[in-house]
């Protein structure tokens, strides 16, 4: 039977539920707004997006007080304080939806004229996606849909080739001056922003995960790609010692562009020495790395010359350049120097990434 006392917090969880429902309409129709403002060259509306976010954030403020006041009023515990959690932080990601949706707006109204033509169907596709995905995590959140919420995060993913194909359509715009370097900038960070709504409805759904089950997100998983001009020596040992180090916090490749086969078997023997066994590593060639199926977050360059191999590299990830200066040798002594100077650049770079928590 339901105590008088239990049927009070509910009634306050259902009020807050209705007003973040409420924003949320809200601040989907201001990404709307701003998308459509955006194809058509729309100053008008905007403004009107611009000066109605000052309204997303009353409310939002409005709903933070009653989370505040919910927690100190009632002490919650078990699912009522997860609820008045995920609605904090749930607040938190649609102010900054608002935000990107105003600011946005401001470089429609600082662009003043519609999108391109060589570039407005991508960023059509870019926004439709965006909003997609924040439709379908909000409707997880106030649903309680679990399964919704499960498949919509990672959506933000699908416009990464989309993304990557702007920028360069942008790019080639800028060098032919067929259009200002201030409309360039502004399309450069409306693309950017609109990327940014897509990533912050994946947050959405990470709440409605939490909150109906208590499960918080898993630390990421980084992939990693080490690359040498041979693949057998450098990038073999970076992506064997961070395999053995960090097992947990990363996915780890190399590769090289001009592989010679088997690798070294005084490499081999060293790293038996280091507690490292590589008996059943290869080289692998390097293809380049647009075509590769998932993308990889860090891409370590341990040898010069890797630019020009790795073809075009997608928005997401970052190119690494670590100089060693220990020689080409696969003598001991050489060796040795090569492996502490990797040990260290692989230690930095996963507690970078990671944190001091990486495993």
């Amino acid at each position: 039977m339901t105590t008088h006392y239990e049927e009070r917090m509910q009634a306050d969880l259902d009020t807050i539920h209705r007003k973040l429902h409420k924003v949320s309409d809200l601040v989907e129709n201001q990404v709307q707004n701003a998308v459509e403002a955006l194809l058509t060259g729309t100053d008008d509306l905007a403004k009107q997006v611009i000066l109605g976010d000052r309204q997303v954030n009353r409310r939002i403020k409005q709903v933070d007080y009653l989370c505040h006041a919910f927690i100190v009023r009632h002490a919650p515990s078990a699912s009522h304080l997860r609820q008045a959690s995920a609605a904090l932080r749930f607040g938190v990601a649609l102010e900054r939806v608002g935000d990107y949706a105003g600011m946005i707006s401001r470089e429609v109204v600082q662009l003043g004229q519609p999108v391109p033509n060589a570039v407005s169907r991508d960023i059509e596709l870019i926004a439709h996606q965006a909003r997609h995905t924040l439709s379908e995590a909000l409707r997880a959140f106030h649903e309680s849909d679990l399964e919704v919420a499960r498949q919509t995060y990672g959506l933000a993913d699908q416009t990464d080739l989309t993304l990557d194909k702007v920028m360069t359509e942008l790019v080639v715009m800028g060098d032919s001056r067929a259009h200002s370097v201030q409309s360039i900038f502004s399309l450069l960070r409306i693309v950017s922003l609109i990327k940014r709504v897509a990533e912050q409805s994946e947050n959405i759904c990470e709440q409605a995960i939490f909150q109906m089950t208590g499960e918080t997100r898993h630390d990421r998983v980084f992939r990693i790609l080490f690359v040498d001009e041979h693949n057998n020596r450098s990038s073999q040992i970076a992506e064997a010692y961070a395999r053995k180090a960090f097992p947990e916090s990363g996915v780890y490749h190399s590769a090289g562009w001009n592989c010679n086969g088997a690798l070294d078997p005084n490499l081999i023997d060293f790293m038996d020495r280091q507690g490292v066994d590589m008996r059943s590593a290869f080289t692998r060639r390097l293809r380049p790395v647009a075509d590769e199926p998932e993308h990889f977050h860090v891409i370590v360059s341990c040898s010069p010359g890797i630019r020009e191999h790795l073809g075009k590299i997608p928005y997401r990830t970052t190119l690494l350049e670590w100089e060693h200066g220990t020689g080409s040798g696969m003598d001991d002594e050489t060796l040795e120097k090569l492996y502490k100077k990797l040990v260290v650049y692989v230690q930095d770079l996963m507690l970078t990434l990671a944190g001091p928590d990486a495993r």
